[in-house]
């Protein structure tokens, strides 16, 4: 008698606990956003301008030398996505073909230093060889006039060597002086045939690093949906890079790699609740510097660790039972058949930063993949224990890097 009763008394409290549960979710219904869906054109496009906006786009200033003028600089740049295109490419072949892409270079983390590269290095003033600016490459030598040379190779097997030079980079009417760069003579992968590369990163010759002090160590940029607007992005310099009411979170430092802006991310919520197998603990950065998150404009899915991830699928596929199941697409393992709708509920997802909790709208997880209407969530999972903040999360806020204050901040519709 005495197991029955205590059998009895495990049932009750099951039950009040069951009972328990669902007022709980009685009380905090499921949050869900409303998505419309726009599937890719079906026919290739090229989303850029024919001519240069009016100059009033830019915030004027005279020609500067950043290392002999007291003077605060302020630079507002357009920013226009141009796709490279032959006539046999499908918008789905070259989607595919970027997931690709974005996967070899998220695949390995780099601790290399981003450099712009110059379109007539012919006039860039050479760095000698035995200078601490040469000797602070990663990878470096010398040419026969003992003048200095650089080689980068990136994550997704692009790979640029040249000479590594000083140069006056100038955006319309404003000018900067003295910024070493490379000057790339043999660029491979994705570099081929474009203009340069203007690295943004945290190491010490990225383009924010060296002109630091003649725009207060401020940046930001804003990334619109380059599937669905014909509005361009902006890139901002100076105090003015900084919007009023951004939510902010804390920079960390990582000792044993510079280059990237690290967070910390808490966790994350699907439908308005707490994914609770989603933990800080997945997410922190150990003593070697294994680990962590990273926020980055060069890749465009976010990876999450697989645990966290596959918990935040799940989540999702449950809230989604709604919407009808579609086949995998490249890396992407939740798919829909949104064909022939104009509106659907899809579930609320929010990153917890400290200090920031950022809503993302439904199209920034929510992505097409084709011209008849498949979407997939917009994440994957990594084995390496990195985990990616990518600019795909990223569009439409606009993303300020306050490195004076050590902290980056997200302002919704920050493109408008």
């Amino acid at each position: 008698m005495g197991q029955k009763s205590r059998n009895n008394r495990l049932f009750h409290s099951s039950i009040i606990l069951l009972l328990v549960s669902l007022s709980a979710a009685l009380s905090s219904p499921f949050q869900l956003q409303t998505l419309l869906p726009r599937p890719l054109p079906s026919a290739p496009t090229l989303s850029w301008h024919d001519s240069e906006p009016e100059s009033n786009s830019l915030q004027e200033t005279s020609q500067l030398d950043p290392l002999s003028s007291n003077t605060t600089l302020e630079v507002q740049l357009e920013l226009h996505h141009v796709d490279a295109l032959s006539s046999e490419d499908t918008p789905e072949l070259l989607f595919d073909l970027r997931l690709q892409r974005d996967a070899l270079r998220s695949g390995t983390i780099y601790s290399l230093v981003s450099k712009a590269v110059a379109r007539n290095p012919p006039r860039a003033a050479g760095i000698p060889c035995r200078s601490p600016l040469c000797r602070s490459l990663d990878s470096s030598g010398c040419n026969q006039r003992r003048m200095c040379l650089y080689q980068v190779s990136y994550g997704d097997g692009s790979v640029t060597f040249g000479d590594f030079s000083t140069e006056t980079l100038t955006f319309r009417r404003t000018s900067v002086g003295r910024v070493a760069l490379g000057c790339g003579h043999d660029n491979e992968g994705l570099f081929v045939g474009a203009a340069g590369l203007l690295g943004l990163g945290r190491g010490i010759l990225s383009f924010p690093s060296q002109t630091g002090s003649r725009f207060n160590r401020k940046f930001s940029y804003c990334l619109v949906d380059r599937s669905a607007s014909s509005k361009p992005s902006s890139l901002v310099f100076g105090d003015a890079a900084i919007p009023r009411g951004a939510l902010f979170t804390p920079l960390l430092t990582n000792p044993k790699l510079d280059t990237f802006y690290y967070v910390e991310l808490l966790g994350i919520s699907v439908g308005g609740t707490r994914v609770p197998k989603i933990s800080p603990s997945l997410f922190k950065m150990d003593q070697d510097g294994n680990g962590g998150v990273i926020i980055d404009s060069g890749t465009s899915v976010t990876r999450l660790t697989q645990p966290a991830y596959t918990a935040m699928r799940d989540a999702f596929r449950l809230g989604a039972t709604n919407l009808k199941r579609a086949p995998d697409f490249s890396l992407f393992d939740t798919c829909f058949d949104l064909s022939g709708q104009t509106s659907v509920k899809v579930p609320a997802l929010v990153l917890h930063f400290r200090g920031a909790d950022l809503s993302l709208p439904a199209t920034n997880y929510l992505i097409p993949v084709d011209s008849s209407g498949t979407f997939c969530f917009a994440f994957a999972g990594t084995m390496n224990g990195l985990s990616i903040i990518g600019n795909i999360q990223q569009q439409g806020f606009r993303v300020a890097y306050d490195l004076a204050g050590s902290r980056v901040g997200f302002s919704p519709r920050g493109c408008a």
